[in-house]
């Protein structure tokens, strides 16, 4: 079970971490599965904006480059995305993605 949690209501320009717990995952799946955060704007389909690795390498959509990062702790089965500059576009719901797993998403608001 994956359970996102941070989101809120910023301005734009603010910032935000957003977190995503998998909960009762053994380490060997954690770690070896491609860990993903998804936006899905306002009548959008979900979009992919970040995603970490098994090996280690990161991935970002354009819109969000130099503005969004995905880290881990491994011992924590959590996953993180921090995010500054935040825009009135990034407004949506976030969600945690691993394998096959997804959360019901945490919702983002930045006002203008």
């Amino acid at each position: 079970q994956l359970v996102e949690s941070g989101g809120g209501l910023v301005q734009a320009g603010g910032s935000l971490t957003l977190s995503c717990k998998a909960h009762r995952m053994i380490l060997s799946v954690f770690t070896g599965n491609a860990l993903a955060w998804y936006h899905q704007a306002p009548g959008r389909q979900r979009e992919r904006v970040a995603a970490l690795t098994p090996g280690g390498g990161t991935d970002y959509a354009d819109p969000v480059k130099g503005r969004f990062t995905i880290s881990k702790d491994n011992n924590r089965r959590t996953v993180y995305l921090q995010m500054n500059n935040l825009k009135p576009e990034d407004t949506g719901v976030y969600f945690c993605n691993i394998g096959m797993l997804w959360g019901q998403g945490t919702q983002v608001d930045v006002s203008s």
